[in-house]
């Protein structure tokens, strides 16, 4: 067993103390948006210690020692998930990730046109499709998924602008899911996207709305909260056509590629396919790429997968997602219980959420986890045990 620490990531939309609260950091004015605890090329972990290698180095070294053969025979010679920490202080961007069909095309055209990796004109880092499982810490609210059209009709009616009404004929149109679609790609594609002070306008109607008690309270703060920070995007009006979420500390939720999705605030733990993919249509200052967004996006109108957990070995819940790629457990450790078994035999990631956690391999393999460490574990160290008293994620291969 290893100890790990994470590649950080300072995006402007993160919180300045909710990771560095858990993983014992000094926190300053910098926003600390992501922890990475995996083994991503473009920001792998790190085992711990003077010269230790990056966690992708070393599983190169001997992958089928670190990964096991099952792993390798199916996923090739990486890990094949990306487990993070994800601390939302405002909004992220409204973003689809690609199926592994079209991440692979893409990527290989980007790298056909001489685009570099790190350009921030790239839409695809890598080959790989991005699923991902997001499992509360606080309050998470989020926007998944293409509402009912009808109901999407209903969120405008009595917004005086221009703009509402627009979408309103687009919707009563064609009542069928593409209806919805056709709304969002006129929203934001370039050639009919509004004009700014129209976004504003419609902002304003909400206001006006919510302040004379409004039907849908919800939908107009979030129209206004996105308008305010990303004044006359486009993208603020989508909050019209999309499912709000919001997951409490220990609930789950699925979003699977091709679906149209928006974090919006709080803490949770992020399992996802081992990528960083992702296509953005607004609400941000990084690239935006709407036509290829589009090409990727799912428009089928369904509620938001929420996953609920499955309990097994006495003291975990496993949250299976509907992916070959991850599956996240949950372990509560307490004293009285002593020695309980963890799921998994492959490369599994571990992250000690409070309290402490004292793991066994089938080896001599031992390794003392506190609230905030983190720890990779090779397939080679075989069935884990874990005591102590506190919370344990996992991630693991199904």
């Amino acid at each position: 067993m290893y100890r790990l620490e994470p590649a950080l990531q300072h995006y402007a939309w993160g919180s300045t103390d909710a990771i560095p609260g858990l993983l014992g950091l000094p926190a300053d004015d910098r926003p600390v948006s992501e922890a990475w605890f995996g083994a991503h090329p473009l920001a792998p972990a790190r085992l711990t210690g003077a010269s230790a290698p990056t966690l992708d180095a070393f599983v190169s070294q001997d992958p089928r020692a670190v990964l096991g053969d099952d792993v390798v025979a199916r996923f090739g010679r990486e890990l094949p998930y990306l487990l993070k920490l994800i601390a939302a202080a405002s909004p992220l961007s409204l973003q689809v990730h690609p199926s592994r069909a079209r991440a692979r095309a893409g990527f290989e055209r980007e790298v056909r046109a001489g685009v570099a990796l790190d350009a921030p004109e790239r839409s695809y880092r890598d080959a790989n499709h991005k699923p991902e499982l997001v499992f509360a810490l606080s309050q998470l609210d989020a926007m998944v998924g293409f509402r009912a059209p009808r109901r999407a009709a209903e969120l405008l009616v009595g917004l005086e602008s221009s703009l509402a009404e627009q979408l309103q004929k687009l919707l009563t149109r064609d009542p069928s899911p593409e209806g919805v679609r056709a709304a969002f790609e006129w929203l934001l594609a370039p050639a009919t996207r509004p004009h700014p002070d129209e976004v504003a306008a419609l902002a304003r109607a909400c206001q006006r709305r919510l302040d004379a008690g409004s039907p849908s309270p919800r939908t107009d703060r979030t129209v206004i909260r996105l308008n305010a920070q990303y004044p006359g995007d486009p993208g603020a009006v989508t909050s019209v056509l999309l499912n709000p979420v919001t997951l409490q500390p220990g609930e789950a939720l699925f979003v699977p590629a091709g679906a149209v999705h928006a974090y919006l605030e709080g803490f949770a733990v992020e399992l996802m396919a081992n990528s960083d993919n992702v296509l953005r249509a607004g609400l941000t200052t990084k690239h935006v790429d709407v036509p290829e967004l589009l090409d990727n996006l799912d428009t089928v109108a369904a509620p938001p997968i929420r996953i609920a957990p499955e309990h097994v070995f006495t003291a975990t819940d496993v949250f299976y997602a509907p992916v070959d790629d991850f599956e996240l457990s949950v372990t509560q450790l307490q004293d009285e219980v002593g020695e309980v078994r963890l799921p998994g035999r492959g490369p599994r990631v571990l992250l000690c959420l409070d309290g402490a956690a004292d793991l066994r391999g089938e080896g001599d393999g031992a390794l003392r986890l506190e609230a905030g460490q983190a720890a990779f574990v090779p397939a080679s160290d075989g069935l884990l045990t874990g005591r102590g008293f506190g919370r344990v994620v996992q991630a693991g291969v199904p």
